[in-house]
């Protein structure tokens, strides 16, 4: 069954369509909602909670062929909701599953990963929702920015110094991505 259909039979109260709708988008908005929040147990918290939010709210969705985007941008509010409530919390590195490179190089694939966690905490969460949506999820800059609710010129221009930013910190130069951004006058 494709997956117009299944949003037309969620939207009329069938309970197993949303669950399949669910369970094909849960592999994608997971680990989004980690990379934004940087917190597993958060991550998992926002993602129920955009669930939540979409089957409450797919009776009004118009446009069922749209259900992955709204799904995204549901996904992304409740993970900005939870950065917001978070409040320097301490937060744990889920380095979860890890590709082995074709050379077998674990121990390069664990560096990699860390050295992406690393770069994504300097960024501020609305700004690793934008890299995260964009870049992970696939979705064109224009979409990003009209889920996020900012024109696409600022959508363009933080992805920009968001990449600036991780090139940076990946580059192993905190200190200097530190002052990148206090020189723009606000997070990347």
């Amino acid at each position: 069954m494709d997956q117009r259909s299944l949003v037309e039979r969620a939207q009329r109260g069938d309970h197993d369509a949303f669950a399949t709708l669910a369970r094909a988008a849960v592999g994608r908005v997971g680990p989004a909602a980690r990379l934004i929040v940087r917190d597993p147990e958060l991550a998992r918290d926002a993602v129920q909670e955009a669930f939540l939010s979409a089957w409450r709210g797919l009776p009004g969705l118009r446009d069922p062929d749209r259900f992955d985007a709204w799904l995204y941008r549901l996904t992304v509010n409740a993970c900005l909701g939870a950065a917001r409530r978070r409040r320097r919390r301490a937060s744990e590195v889920d380095v979860g599953d890890i590709e082995l490179r074709a050379s077998g190089d674990f121990a390069a694939a664990v560096d990699d990963r860390d050295q992406l966690d690393r770069a994504l905490r300097q960024l501020a969460p609305d700004r690793r929702a934008l890299v995260v949506m964009h870049l992970y999820l696939g979705v064109p800059l224009p979409e990003v920015a009209r889920q996020l609710r900012i024109p696409l010129g600022t959508a363009k221009s933080r992805l920009n110094r968001s990449l600036a930013v991780l090139r940076v910190v990946i580059n192993g130069d905190v200190e200097r991505a530190t002052a990148h951004i206090q020189e723009r006058g606000q997070p990347a």
